[in-house]
Formats: structure tokens, sequence, C-alpha cells
């Protein structure tokens, strides 16, 4: 699988994060690092303890290694949960469909990047 072809796969905007980081390598490079970044599990740990501010730190962080890779559906589900959690204190029945989300995407995300590794 070529970096074109994972980002055709994952739904995301290759051409914007060509434009920024114009090589290949170096997205890989970068892709790569997803796949060890923290912020997802601690979302999930942080909404599952009750954490609110932890997972609003942690789907914002999310968020903006999404953006900086142009990881596009990863990044809207995880920004309109980011949002959501802003200023929320408590778990609210309507959080659970946009953690869904983001779990799809990320899933989704990190099962393409596994393809272009190889794995």
């Amino acid at each position: 699988m070529t970096v074109k072809e994972c980002y055709d796969a994952m739904g995301a905007d290759y051409e914007d994060v060509f434009a920024r980081l114009r090589k290949d390598e170096r997205i890989q490079k970068f892709l790569l690092k997803v796949m060890n970044d923290k912020s997802y599990d601690l979302l999930c740990s942080s909404l599952e303890s009750g954490d609110m501010a932890e997972a609003f730190r942690a789907a914002h962080t999310l968020k903006g290694v999404c953006q900086n890779l142009s990881l596009t559906p990863l990044y809207k589900s995880a920004a309109v949960l980011s949002d959501r959690l802003k200023e929320q204190t408590e778990y609210g029945s309507d959080i659970e469909p946009m953690l869904d989300r983001v779990r799809e995407d990320y899933e989704r995300t990190i099962s393409c990047i596994r393809e272009l590794d190889g794995q």
C-alpha cells in the first residue's frame, strides 16, 4: 500500500498533507507515530473513570494530531467530541454516540496505517 492509497482508504486528505510535508517518506514517518500516540487510549480510560477534564484534553490532543496529518474523518469526529467535552463535568448519554464515531474512525485509521506499515 502506498501513502496515497492509505489516505484514500482512510478517507483522509492526501493532497493537503503532501502540500505541507512534501514527501511520502516524511508523511509515513509521522503516520507511523500515530500508532504509538496514547491520546485515544487516554480518552477512553478517562471517560470510563469519569475524568471529564482529562477526557477533554485527550480528545483535543487527538484532534490536533489528526488535523496536522490531514486525517480528516478522525479529526472531524474528535473535534465534535472535544467540543462537547470542553466544559463537561459529567458523562452524558449524548457522549456515547460521539465516542462510537471516534472509535470507528480511529480503528479504520489505525488499520490503514498498519497495512501501510506491512503489519
